[in-house]
């Protein structure tokens, strides 16, 4: 049986790839990094400090956030879910191209902004990050196992990540300005966690660690089968869509009103149910930290009715149970500094289900 199988954000899942935080490293101080992360960010003074040094997270933030991963997977697993793991990595260590280098990587949190899962299809993503550039070797593993297993497994073309990929006079713009990007085109570059599957129709952002390249690519690669719809987030530090359009089951689609406007969304979702999500609940521990605190979007469906939810997102909580939907709280606010909650800390191998078009 080919253990790779997942169309959509919502048929039931089956099997899941859940990171892990042993080793983290703070990113480094590099031209995304200062494009990206929130300007009141308390984490911005520890960057720049680390511009030549690898820098921990900190003992005591991974172990706080392992309890709660450990809940989580505890969840997954009651549910009847099967959790995989990928290899314990050292992200310590420097690493250099003919054209760069870093002084570390940075973790394994987020299996979703590495690899896009397509039916029967993992799809390495051609990362924009220079210290995300190994990412993918502590999920080789699992991978190689999922190729002998009979799933496809692709990797797109490899990116140079030269000084050309990056604007070096960008600057944020200004609240009414165009809006502007710190990669350039210079080659295709995306980050998986920009994409979400409807079946036949995936939507996409143009973010800072994804170009229209990277889109283009991908929409050839796909070919007919598939139709690929690009979302504007208004998000100065746009990165990952999953903090800003999430669907959550055929005819429900959760919204953030903060960086979308719903009357430029493509015309086939506002037939949609559409949900704006509510303001998200940001606990002490959560302020300043180098993510959205819009993470309260950034939910896991473990089938069309029941969505994973952390669990002080009370406002969030009763706003999906309007829509019809089961949440199931689970706290995870210590996992945000790593980069995600539910939906970016997973990547769904399989779920029960079969190609469809929703719309």
């Amino acid at each position: 049986m080919n253990r790779v199988s997942s169309f959509n954000e919502w048929d039931p899942l089956e099997e899941v790839i859940v990171g892990r935080l042993e080793h983290a490293m703070l990113p480094s101080w590099l031209t995304i990094t200062r494009a990206t992360i929130p300007m009141d960010s308390a984490f911005l003074a520890r960057l720049e400090a680390r511009a030549s040094k690898a820098t921990s997270y900190g003992q005591e933030r991974i172990e706080k956030a392992e309890v709660e991963l450990a809940g989580f997977i505890k969840l997954l697993e009651s549910a009847g879910v099967t959790v995989r793991r990928p290899a314990v990595a050292d992200h310590g260590r420097p690493y250099r191209s003919p054209d760069w280098e870093v002084v570390s990587g940075i973790c394994t949190a987020n299996p979703r902004d590495v690899f896009l899962v397509i039916g029967d299809e993992i799809i390495e993503a051609p990362m924009a990050h220079r210290d995300r550039y190994y990412e993918m070797l502590p999920y080789r593993p699992l991978l190689n196992e999922y190729f002998h297993a009979g799933a496809r497994w692709t990797s797109a073309p490899k990116p140079q990540l030269s000084d050309a990929l990056y604007d070096s006079t960008y600057q944020l713009p200004a609240p009414g300005e165009p809006m502007r990007y710190v990669t350039t085109e210079a080659e295709p570059v995306f980050d998986a966690a920009d994409f979400v599957r409807c079946g036949r129709d995936i939507f996409v952002q143009r973010s800072h660690v994804t170009n229209l390249s990277g889109i283009e690519w991908l929409r050839r690669h796909l070919g007919h089968e598939y139709r690929i719809h690009e979302i504007h987030s208004t998000c100065r530090q746009a990165i990952h869509i999953d903090t800003t359009f999430m669907p959550l089951a055929p005819g429900k689609l959760l919204v953030n009103p903060n960086f979308l406007d719903v009357n430029t969304l493509p015309e086939i979702v506002r037939k949609w149910d559409i949900l704006l999500a509510p303001p998200p609940v940001v606990p002490d521990h959560q302020a300043n930290l180098p993510v959205s605190v819009w993470m309260n979007l950034n939910v896991l469906m473990l089938d069309e009715k029941h969505v994973v939810v952390e669990a002080s997102q009370e406002p969030t909580m009763r706003a999906l149970e309007k829509m019809g939907l089961e949440p199931v709280p689970c706290p995870f606010t210590h996992y945000y500094p790593f980069g995600g909650s539910f939906h970016c800390a997973t990547l769904d191998v399989r779920r029960r289900g079969t190609l469809q078009s929703y719309f």
